[in-house]
C-alpha cells in the first residue's frame, strides 16, 4: 500500500466583503505562530521547546483569548512555529547558524476541521465566520492538475494552505491532495472496515462529576471547581472593599491562580476523556451543542458554558494526535429518553442524578443515561450517511465493557458477559448497560 501526494494551486472567488475577514485571520494566525516561536525559542540559555503538547499547554489559552480564531486555527498555528523551532534545533546541533523562526508570510493552514473541502468550492473559518469561496476553474480542467487531482474522486483533500498574491490581489488554495493505492485484499479490507464507527458519548453537568461518558467513566468535580471559584470570589469581595493598590496587585494574582487551577483541571478531564476514548477504539466523541447551554441547563452560568466550551476545545485539539473525529449533536431529549427502551418522557428523569424509564423501568445513573443517548445520536447521523447497498458497516456506541448498536442490540466484551456496575458514580445508583 502507498499514498500518491498532490499539491494543487486553485485560485478562489472571494467576494469583496469578505476578503478583510480573511485577511484579519491571517494576522491573528501568525500572530499564534510568532507567539508561540517567542516562548518556545530559548537559544543559547536553556532548551528550546519542541513539544506541541507543551506548547498548547502552555500558550492554548491565552492565545484563544487574544484572538478571535476557530480553536483549530489556533493549534496550527502553535504547530507551525513549533515545527520552525524543530528545524531550527536540528540545525543548531549542526553547528549551523540560525535564530529564532519569525513568520510574516501571508499563509493559513486549514484542514478538515477547520475547512469543509468540496470538488467546486470551500468553506474556510476566518474571525468572521465562515467564508464560502468558489474555485476559479478552467473550461477545459482535463489534462490539468486541477482536472487530475482536484476533481477526480479518487483523491481526498487533506491539510491545505490558503495564500494571498499582492500583485493580482488574489487568494491560491494549495490543496494537499491524497490517494491511497491498494491491492485487491487491501481494498476489499479497508471497504469492509471503511465505515465501521464507534463511538463515546460525553454528557457534561454543572454539578456532581464535570463529564460523564458512555464507558461508565466519571470525570472530574463540577462540585469542587464550583466551590474553589466561590472562595476566590469571596475573597475577592473582600480585597476590593479595601480599595488599594496593593489589594488590586493580589486580586489580579489571585486571578491568575484561579485561571491557571480550573486550566489544569479541564485539560486533566479532556486527558480522562480521550483516555476512555482511545482505551475503547473509538472513532468518534460526541458531546451536546454547546449553543445557549445556559438557557438550557438548570444552574449553569457564564462560567460553565465557558469552561464546556474550553473543555470541548481541548478535547477536540488532542484528539486529532489519536485520529478521532470530535462532534456534536442536537442536546433534545437526551435526558429523558430511556437508552434501554427508547421511550422519552419528562417524568423517566426521577431526580438530578436517577434515571428510572416509565416504560420498562430500567434504572441507572441520569447522566450516564444521557451519555449513551448522546452517542446514539451522532451513531444515527454517521450512519445516515453510509451509501453502501447493505447499510454499511456497523455505528455503536462504546460501553464499559462491550458496545451498544443503533437497534439495542449489546455486544459484551471478551471478557465480560455484561456490563459491569461503575464504581467512580457521584450516588449509589446502578450505572447498568
Amino acid at each position: 500500500m502507498g499514498d500518491v501526494i498532490r499539491t494543487v494551486k486553485v485560485k478562489l472567488d472571494v467576494s469583496d466583503e469578505r476578503c478583510d475577514d480573511l485577511h484579519q485571520t491571517k494576522e491573528q494566525f501568525l500572530h499564534c505562530a510568532n507567539t508561540t516561536a517567542e516562548w518556545a525559542w530559548r537559544h543559547p540559555d536553556e532548551h528550546c521547546v519542541t513539544s506541541k503538547q507543551q506548547a498548547e499547554n502552555a500558550l492554548y489559552d491565552r492565545l484563544r483569548d487574544e484572538t478571535e480564531l476557530t480553536a483549530n486555527l489556533v493549534q496550527k498555528g502553535i504547530r507551525r512555529a513549533i515545527e520552525a523551532i524543530k528545524s531550527g534545533v536540528a540545525r543548531l546541533k549542526k553547528g549551523e547558524p540560525t535564530s529564532q523562526p519569525h513568520f510574516d508570510a501571508w499563509s493559513v493552514v486549514y484542514d478538515k476541521r477547520s475547512a469543509t473541502f468540496h470538488r467546486d468550492y470551500v468553506s474556510l473559518s476566518t474571525v468572521n465566520g465562515r467564508v464560502e469561496c468558489e474555485y476559479v476553474l478552467p473550461d477545459d480542467p482535463t489534462g490539468t492538475p486541477i482536472g487530475e487531482y482536484l476533481l477526480n474522486e479518487e483523491y481526498e483533500f487533506r491539510m491545505s494552505t490558503l495564500q494571498y498574491d499582492r500583485s493580482t490581489d488574489s487568494f491560491y488554495l494549495h490543496a494537499r491532495m491524497r490517494r491511497t493505492e491498494r491491492d485487491d485484499h487491501e481494498q476489499s479490507t479497508a471497504a469492509s472496515n471503511a465505515e465501521h464507527r464507534t463511538v463515546l458519548g460525553v454528557d457534561l453537568n454543572v454539578d456532581g462529576s464535570l463529564a460523564v461518558t458512555s464507558t461508565g467513566a466519571f470525570i472530574g468535580n463540577s462540585d469542587e471547581i464550583n466551590h474553589r471559584r466561590r472562595e476566590f470570589e469571596k475573597t475577592r469581595g473582600s480585597m476590593q472593599q479595601t480599595g488599594t493598590r496593593s489589594a488590586h496587585l493580589s486580586i489580579q494574582s489571585m486571578d491568575d491562580r484561579e485561571h491557571r487551577w480550573i486550566q489544569d483541571e479541564l485539560h486533566r478531564a479532556s486527558n480522562q476523556i480521550l483516555d476512555e476514548a482511545r482505551d475503547h477504539g473509538c472513532t468518534h466523541v460526541a458531546f451536546e451543542n454547546l449553543t445557549d447551554i445556559r438557557d438550557r441547563m438548570a444552574g449553569a452560568k457564564r462560567f460553565h458554558a465557558w469552561a464546556f466550551r474550553r473543555l470541548y476545545e481541548y478535547v477536540e485539539y488532542k484528539a486529532e494526535l489519536l485520529d478521532v473525529e470530535v462532534e456534536q449533536v442536537s442536546p433534545a431529549y437526551t435526558s429523558q429518553r430511556c437508552s434501554k427502551c427508547g421511550f422519552t418522557h419528562e417524568r423517566n428523569r426521577r431526580s438530578k442524578h436517577q434515571f428510572a424509564c416509565q416504560k420498562c423501568e430500567y434504572e441507572l445513573n441520569a447522566d450516564y443515561n444521557a451519555s449513551k443517548n448522546i452517542a446514539r445520536k451522532l451513531m444515527k447521523r454517521l450512519h445516515s450517511g453510509q451509501t453502501s447497498s447493505d447499510g454499511g458497516a456497523p455505528c455503536q456506541c462504546a460501553l464499559t465493557s462491550g458496545t451498544l448498536n443503533l437497534k439495542g442490540g449489546v455486544t459484551a466484551s471478551v471478557d465480560s458477559t455484561t456490563e459491569g456496575e461503575s464504581t467512580d458514580k457521584p450516588t449509589t445508583s446502578v450505572v447498568g448497560y
